[in-house]
């Protein structure tokens, strides 16, 4: 499915000196893609400046606040895998506004809660919608723009909106809970998610698809929502209920335990595919993770999740806490790093458009590796403006390598497989954001002083996304091989 400018037809076509021309980057579907992401991130960060509010308006104790912050991402992460295979086979279309629709009809539910469990439904379903139109907006893209190096231009201004959305989001609950109240944060979802949905359904035509010749994969899609909502749901409860409290622990063995059984099923389902085209397919083909730079990027997208995200959850807590900053105070605080992609996105595609993606998701990952190096100059007294470069080095270099790792991901799937591939990455950034926050606020509650575990965690951090760095370096290196080995081949 390619969407082009219908009147690129009757423009003059410039001299580029007997190359061929660039098709152009239609913004209308790229607009529509944007904005579905937009809500998504923007949920993850503007309902925590409203918990204050919550817990006084519904009378909420911590466990229910914990699912109206902590479930959405469960179910995000849950779902993940099912919305990407149902996306392969239904259509991304489809598949993009059915969750669309989830996310907008789940909104309005949290806007008329008026108690905990409704708001803690309303959050669940916001996940779930969540889980469907993000695969469903990577393949989109991939379709939408065949051209790697339009591609690039429109996954930075995707990647850039999302960025926008989720550093705007405690400066955005902030002003719209002082003006209005909780529910604003809400209500605010409706027309945007109105408008994408319009969108839509006027400049994304559905895909022509082939029928399906396989039969569907029900004990790898049961099998994969239980084992990631019980491994995302016992991170989740181990920043507060501790690692080794029964409930997750329990979590734990039940998440390993089914996705020990989905590896199990799909390996057999692939297997008896290649013999019986007819029979089932399975939800994910794990002959993808024989692929290096597949593989390698997942795997830095959990590192990058998990370094970061940690980070930031501490740098909330450092900001509020050990310099008595409020809520708002906080979110103008941390925009010089959750605001990045405004400056990430146009380098990103000016880059990767000539070098691919390895060598910007490279540079990323370096200097965000010396940026959280900056997070151990914090003290209790320590000047904001000394706190800068950290917080520049790692919102530029995670913005950097997670634009680079999107379309890398894109680049490496089969066609027919893009929203499993692209559920497959966001499943690793959820995995590694919730042991991010898990882990490091451990690491903070056990320390004598909040700044003993700041900079513990920095360190790891560091770690997290220098071994990111490696992988990036071998990736290139793998792809450029097999780059010149399918050329040589060719020739």
């Amino acid at each position: 499915m390619t969407v082009t400018d219908p009147s690129a037809e009757r423009r003059p076509v410039a001299d580029t000196g007997g190359a061929p021309a660039r098709p152009p980057l239609a913004l209308t579907p790229l607009i529509a893609l944007s904005l579905g992401y937009f809500l998504v991130m923007l949920d993850v960060t503007v309902v925590t400046v409203a918990v204050p509010d919550i817990r006084s308006s519904l009378d909420a104790g911590p466990s229910a606040l914990q699912w109206i912050v902590d479930g959405y991402s469960t179910l995000f992460a849950g779902l993940l895998l099912l919305g990407g295979g149902l996306g392969d086979r239904l259509g991304h279309r489809r598949m993009f506004l059915v969750g669309l629709a989830v996310f907008t009809l789940a909104s309005i539910g949290c806007g008329l809660a008026g108690t905990t469990a409704v708001l803690v439904a309303g959050r669940l379903a916001q996940g779930a919608g969540a889980a469907f139109l993000v695969p469903a907006s990577l393949a989109l893209l991939q379709a939408t723009y065949p051209d790697k190096a339009v591609r690039a231009r429109a996954i930075a201004i995707w990647g850039a909106v999302a960025s926008i959305a989720f550093g705007a989001g405690p400066v955005v609950g902030g002003l719209l809970i002082a003006g209005l109240d909780w529910r604003a944060v809400f209500w605010l979802n409706l027309p945007v998610g109105a408008l994408a949905m319009v969108l839509t359904l006027r400049h994304l035509p559905a895909a022509t698809r082939k029928p399906a010749t396989h039969r569907m994969d029900p004990a790898g899609q049961v099998l994969g929502v239980v084992g990631l909502i019980a491994l995302a749901g016992g991170i989740n409860e181990a920043g507060s209920a501790g690692w080794g409290s029964p409930l997750v622990l329990g979590s734990f063995a039940v998440g390993v335990v089914a996705l020990a059984l989905f590896v199990a099923v799909e390996r057999r389902l692939e297997a008896s595919v290649r013999v019986r085209p007819e029979g089932r397919a399975p939800l994910l083909r794990l002959s993808l993770f024989r692929t290096g730079a597949f593989s390698a990027t997942a795997l830095v997208g959990l590192l990058i999740s998990l370094g970061y995200y940690g980070m930031l959850f501490l740098s909330t807590l450092y900001f509020q806490q050990e310099r008595g900053y409020d809520a708002l105070t906080t979110g103008l605080a941390l925009l010089p790093s959750v605001c990045m992609g405004l400056i990430a996105a146009p380098v990103f595609a000016r880059v990767a458009a000539r070098t691919g993606p390895y060598l910007p998701m490279t540079l990323g990952l370096f200097l965000g590796a010396a940026g959280f190096l900056g997070w151990l100059l914090a003290g209790s007294d320590t000047p904001y403006p000394v706190l800068l470069f950290a917080l520049i080095a790692t919102g530029l270099g995670q913005t950097m390598t997670a634009l680079a790792s999107m379309a890398a991901i894109i680049e490496s799937a089969p066609a027919d497989g893009a929203g499993v591939a692209s559920a497959v990455f966001n499943v690793s950034r959820q995995v590694g954001s919730a042991v991010g926050v898990a882990l490091f606020g451990t690491l903070v509650a056990t320390a004598d002083r909040l700044t003993d575990g700041l900079h513990l965690s920095a360190a790891l951090a560091t770690a997290a996304f220098l071994t990111g760095g490696v992988l990036a370096v071998g990736a290139r290196r793998k792809t450029a091989a097999a780059h010149a080995a399918s050329t040589a081949t060719t020739a």
